[in-house]
């Protein structure tokens, strides 16, 4: 089948002045279609579903426009400070694909590369929890698939045929055309703090680990340490996938040699990072992408070989309860893969999973620790105690797995500032 590319403004047309749209999280948003939503003013219930936006889109500003979120980023914060209609939707990544299932929006968009020999194109930097929705939107036909497509974006693979991660021209009801760069996530320069935790962290990855990072300072040091350090061997399965893996790769320590469903492979749902991180990814075999609900697999993750996963948080009580997505009664991110990233290596001994932070925070001219004897009435619990292995702070690594409550509290305590660790221990050895 061949189908001609529409403009932007003819697609936004086929938007209903009451409807509903689904977008992927972060960089599967196609922007020059969301930019061109803004454009016109007649909308009397527009609701739009997605995660993480990367880009302030003046639809989101608009009287009638809601949109519902899994995870929230600056700009979504920004847009509620503003007054604007945005709605946090708990949840974590796995189970966005049910929910989507269930919202069923009219119409569902996303960006992909233009189309290869037999007419599909590529999802590139997403999988995440939208694909198998797109599919569906695809094959209804009172509903739209509406693709972007952006010869900037990497062609990217999935593993077929049963995870293609690519979209077919038969599915698509309209297809415009962009050339928007893609989302840039540059590295900051790791803080002192930041690097003493990455050293402390690096203890706990040993030849043949399997890896999962996040995001940020802390892990992107953590691999910058594997690629520079003696060792090797490493396996990468993580929700996502980012520069400084791509460095691991390129330093020859990634064989991926876990043991688990996907040997010979990096796994990953999405892709964030520079310029230079998009180019190796184009049409690059050692790295698929795959649906969020068999990345984020508990059962999947604990396949892989000495599974090592660093995850953050905002703040952790004696208790071992971690708050990593909300401070106070306010939503900062979401709970994305969290839980189970640090829940699923506790099914396998030789697996560790370590959460990571900084033993305190500024707010104003003073500190405040991190780690708490109580959270605060009202605050928010991302992930139990009971999933927690490894804390890591700036002053050690606090091993939790196995001890008691009192034990588990004496060694938070002794991970935590020392402007405030002498209250926490006499706090941390009156509990049983």
């Amino acid at each position: 089948m061949t189908i001609s590319p529409v403009s932007i403004e003819d697609a936004v047309s086929q938007i209903r002045t009451v409807d509903t749209i689904g977008i992927p999280l972060g960089p599967g948003q196609p922007g020059g279609f969301v930019h061109g939503l803004a454009k016109r003013d007649d909308y009397e219930a527009l609701t739009i579903s997605g995660a993480l936006l990367v880009d302030f889109y003046d639809i989101f500003s608009k009287p009638a426009v809601r949109h519902v979120s899994g995870f929230y980023g600056p700009i979504e914060r920004m847009l509620v400070d503003s007054g604007a209609d945005i709605e946090f939707v708990p949840s974590d990544f796995r189970r966005f694909g049910p929910l989507l299932e269930r919202l069923a929006p009219r119409v569902m968009a996303t960006v992909a590369t233009p189309p290869d020999a037999d007419g599909f194109l590529s999802l590139s930097l997403h999988a995440g929890a939208t694909v198998e929705e797109l599919h569906r939107a695809g094959a209804d036909p009172n509903r739209l698939l509406v693709v972007e497509m952006n010869p900037r974006l990497p062609r990217t693979r999935g593993l077929p045929p049963e995870h293609r991660h690519a979209v077919h021209l038969n599915e698509v009801d309209l297809l415009v055309e962009s050339d928007r760069s893609p989302f840039v996530l540059e590295d900051a320069p790791p803080t002192d703090v930041e690097v003493a935790i990455a050293g402390h962290a690096r203890a706990f990855v040993t030849d043949g680990s399997t890896l999962q990072t996040g995001i940020g300072g802390i892990p992107s040091t953590v691999v910058g340490l594997l690629s520079t350090e003696p060792g090797g061997g490493y396996g990468v399965h993580s929700e996502m996938f980012t520069t400084g893996l791509m460095h691991l790769h390129r330093s020859g320590k990634v064989t991926n040699e876990k043991g688990g469903p996907w040997d010979g492979y990096s796994v990953t749902t999405f892709a964030a990072g520079t310029e230079e991180l998009y180019d190796w990814l184009d049409v690059n075999d050692e790295v698929r992408f795959l649906p969020v609900h068999l990345v984020n697999s508990a059962e999947r993750i604990s396949e892989n070989r000495k599974m090592v996963t660093l995850n953050g948080a905002l703040a952790i009580d004696l208790h071992g309860q971690v708050v990593a997505d909300t401070i106070g009664d306010r939503q900062y991110s979401g709970i994305g893969g969290h839980e189970d990233f640090v829940s699923a290596p506790g099914l396998e001994l030789e697996d560790r999973s370590l959460v990571c932070l900084p033993s305190t925070a500024r707010t104003g001219e003073s500190a405040v620790s991190r780690i708490v004897a109580a959270l605060p009435e009202g605050w928010i619990i991302t992930t139990p105690r009971h999933q927690l292995d490894v804390v890591v702070t700036e002053y050690g690594a606090a091993e939790l797995r196995g001890g008691t409550v009192r034990e588990r509290a004496l060694a938070l305590a002794g991970i935590s500032h020392p402007d405030f660790r002498d209250e926490l221990q006499a706090r941390a050895s009156q509990m049983r």
